[in-house]
């Protein structure tokens, strides 16, 4: 789902707490409702033409983190669907396929950095998670 930014009675219907001016700032798209993620999971959006894994944690401060769904080392875009966890005081996810852990706050392949992948900025604001790619 795109916020249309050029038409600003749209944008107000999406979610009126969301400033024009702060979005055009960072680009937020609304990908889904909180609750329609269940905690500990994650789910794959289409932002900007782009597969993001979103995921839901509960635990810490942040409840959101995103990043590509694209897995470098299997070649699949599977990251959605990888068990989160934690190692240390990383919150991580281990890709379904070969297991490589990435760090959920910044992309980074804890077992092949050169894997790393692209972190978003992620919230939830009015019940409604955003991301921004």
């Amino acid at each position: 789902m795109e916020i249309d930014l050029h038409n600003e009675q749209a944008f107000a219907q999406r979610d009126s707490s969301i400033t024009d001016a702060e979005a055009r700032q960072q680009h937020w798209v609304a990908v889904c409702a909180f609750d329609d993620i269940v905690p500990d999971t994650g789910i794959c959006a289409l932002v900007e033409g782009r597969q993001v894994a979103v995921f839901k944690v509960e635990r810490g401060e942040q409840n959101v983190y995103a990043i590509d769904n694209y897995d470098p080392c299997s070649r699949a875009a599977v990251l959605s669907r990888g068990l989160i966890g934690s190692l240390g005081e990383r919150i991580v996810v281990a890709s379904p396929i070969y297991k490589q852990h990435f760090d959920l706050r910044t992309g980074e392949c804890l077992e092949a950095p050169e894997h790393s992948v692209s972190a978003f900025a992620a919230r939830v604001k009015d019940g409604q998670v955003w991301v921004s790619v």
